[in-house]
């Protein structure tokens, strides 16, 4: 079973990639420096009680769902969050 470490790192993983930020979005976003996001989630430092705080109120989403792992975070994460599909703004032209 993976530690809770390994689910907060593997859900901000998927948070950054359905919100299309880089880890430079989300240290400013959390206050931050791009290094410590990438030290944490490569595993080298962890995460403290206080960034959980930041990173629920950045992502919009409660703690408890924050902790809960990938998919109970991305099924919370608000609508406005999500960056647009790829492709979703192209028109198709029928010749």
């Amino acid at each position: 079973m993976p530690s809770t470490e390994d689910v907060l790192r593997l859900t901000i993983g998927a948070l950054m990639r359905l919100t299309s930020e880089r880890q430079t979005d989300l240290a400013d976003g959390i206050g931050l420096s791009q290094t410590q996001i990438s030290r944490k989630q490569a595993g080298t430092a962890a995460w403290s009680l206080t960034d959980v705080d930041r990173l629920s109120a950045h992502y919009g989403i409660p703690v408890p769902d924050l902790l809960a792992g990938v998919d109970r975070a991305v099924h919370c994460l608000p609508v406005r969050r999500r960056a647009p599909a790829p492709g979703a703004a192209q028109l198709t032209i029928s010749p």
